[in-house]
């Protein structure tokens, strides 16, 4: 189960695992194919090529392995799609609900990553 998207995909537990260990710095959207959703995937699918030391993926929120976003604490109190979160090293650096646009996009990773 993957989204209808360009960007890479997180398609299981294993390979979120991986990503983490083998990126310092990692952008995952974790959504549907919904309004909410979709525009925040073209932003990442847009600025990808500035941001190259980011490694930007989606997630499918139905996926069974997408409990590894779902519960996280820094998720514990989002309401709405995608849940995008963002790890360095391993770890959560910050993490946004809800649709985001390009310039509250670019402002994460910015502060969390470097322009």
């Amino acid at each position: 189960m993957i989204l209808q998207t360009n960007l890479q995909h997180v398609t299981s537990a294993d390979q979120f695992q991986k990503i983490l260990t083998e990126n310092s710095n990692v952008m995952i959207c974790c959504g549907r194919m919904g309004p909410m959703c979709i525009p925040v995937y073209q932003t990442m699918k847009k600025i990808e090529g500035e941001y190259d030391h980011v490694a930007l993926y989606d997630f499918l929120f139905d996926h069974p392995d997408a409990h590894l976003i779902k519960n996280l604490p820094e998720c514990a109190g989002f309401m709405g799609l995608p849940f995008t979160v963002y790890y360095k090293n391993g770890e959560v650096t910050a993490a946004t609900t809800g649709m985001q646009n390009e310039g509250q996009i670019r402002q994460v990773l910015d502060a969390q990553f470097g322009g």
